[in-house]
């Protein structure tokens, strides 16, 4: 909506009187250079310095989608256009706005377009949650210009934007504010006026917690904050602890060193726990891990070793579980990433489980490394370039599949393995088939049955 009197007032009151709104707010950048993280949209001559009218020239501004999971800028970079550019600013909201809203806020664009010269500003929040035909409203005024839309997503657009505007806009894709951007950001919103002022001093240990809270989210973070300076000062401290952030925020420390031995210990006490069938105990760890702020991407990594190297072909579909896990994973962020992670480590314990696989490929690489290798044997050499027949490459070579079953009786090993056995399979699981097939296929490749 456009700001009105009442909208004003409140703004005029924030400034008189900062501690009237959240501590999210008012540290809320006024400038693109008090965005913090971002540093791949703000360069000279990106888009969004052109929202702002730098450089723009004969070229205009375009209009863009800013894709990105929740807490890392997306409404901050669309409040900081709108109180840098000169242009008429307009927020919807895809949750509460419709079709009808779309097209008055359009009918108004062209009316100060035409009247005044004034260019307008749409930043359309939550885009994803609009229907297709909601999007279409918005195509005309996207192509003619008659509005400059900003657009913010926390789903893939393509998925979620229909292809039309896709291909009128630019998609800017956020990235994740890092532990160094929030600590930053943390040590602004103590120091400044518009913070808190000095009022208080944030102890490392009590920002390392905050950090891990926040998850990568700048909102939840000074939220946390705000929450651990209101604590302290009602104690009458000055200084925000620990205990002090534990207590306003209820939520406990995890003892857990990201960069540390915490840090290997746990994923190893994960992968363990699957590999020992524990549901519970992998659970538990999931969760120390996701609470302490873990990539979720490094869990996803682990589940899908841990697929291959303890499960194997005891259940076939353990890996691809894992890989979509990964790839969901990837794709959402947390906090919904928790779900899809205890989705898979519970498929994982609950699997039933072989390391033949795993011992299959050691055995290969460990001969080898120790030099047990030999010729490729000739019948199996490529044969077709000019002059392999007279070298006797690929002569006598059986095409399996000329022969009944598939199987042809003929080495394929270097003679020095020639006999030799890698995969030992279990009979857990469905690795009980291919214990049954590798038996026989042995047998008919040395020329039995």
């Amino acid at each position: 909506m456009e700001p009105d009197l009442f909208t004003a007032a409140a703004e005029e009151r924030q400034e008189k009187d900062p501690s009237s709104s959240p501590l999210a707010v008012r540290m809320r950048p006024r400038t693109l250079d008090e965005v913090v993280g971002q540093r791949h949209l703000l360069k000279p001559g990106s888009p969004l310095r052109r929202l702002v009218g730098e450089g723009a020239g004969p070229a205009g501004a375009s209009s863009v989608i800013l894709w990105g999971p929740p807490g890392i800028g997306k409404t901050t970079l669309a409040y900081v256009v709108s109180k840098a550019t000169e242009k008429r600013f307009v927020e919807l909201s895809a949750i509460t706005a419709g079709v009808k809203e779309v097209r008055a806020v359009i009918d108004g664009a062209r009316r100060a377009s035409g009247g005044y010269g004034k260019e307008t500003v749409l930043f359309l929040d939550e885009i994803h949650r609009f229907s297709k035909a909601q999007q279409d409203s918005l195509l005309p005024a996207v192509e003619n210009r008659w509005v400059t839309l900003i657009a913010a997503t926390t789903e893939n657009p393509y998925f979620s934007v229909i292809s039309p505007l896709l291909s009128r806009s630019l998609l800017l894709t956020l990235e994740p504010l890092t532990d160094e951007d929030l600590s930053g950001l943390m040590d602004r919103a103590v120091t400044e006026e518009r913070g808190l002022g000095g009022a208080v001093e944030l102890r490392d240990d009590a920002r390392s917690h905050l950090l891990r809270i926040a998850g990568g989210d700048a909102r939840r973070a000074l939220t946390a904050l705000e929450a651990a300076a209101g604590g302290a000062l009602a104690k009458d401290e000055r200084e925000i602890t620990l205990q002090t952030v534990e207590e306003a925020v209820d939520r406990a420390a995890v003892t857990y060193d990201r960069d540390g031995d915490q840090h290997y210990d746990v994923a190893s006490a994960l992968i363990k726990s699957i590999r020992g069938s524990d549901v519970d105990a992998a659970l538990h760890y999931l969760a120390r891990m996701i609470e302490a702020g873990e990539d979720p991407r490094f869990i996803a990594r682990r589940l899908m070793i841990s697929a291959s190297e303890d499960i194997g072909l005891a259940d076939p579909q353990a890996l691809p579980l894992a890989v979509a896990a990964a790839q969901a994973v990837a794709m959402i962020g947390f906090p919904e990433a928790a779900l899809t992670l205890s989705h898979a480590t519970i498929a994982l314990a609950l699997a039933p489980k072989s390391n033949a696989a795993t011992n299959a490929i050691f055995a290969a690489r460990e001969d080898v490394r120790s030099g047990l290798a030999g010729p490729v044997p000739a019948h199996l050499r490529d044969g077709h370039y000019k002059g392999a027949a007279k070298l006797g490459h690929a002569q006598g070579y059986v095409y399996p599949h000329d022969v009944p079953g598939a199987i042809a009786s003929q080495q394929y090993a270097p003679d020095a393995l020639h006999g030799r056995r890698y995969y030992e399979p279990t009979r857990y699981g469905a690795e009980a088939r291919y214990a049954d097939v590798v038996e026989k296929v042995r047998e008919r490749l040395k020329g039995g049955g």
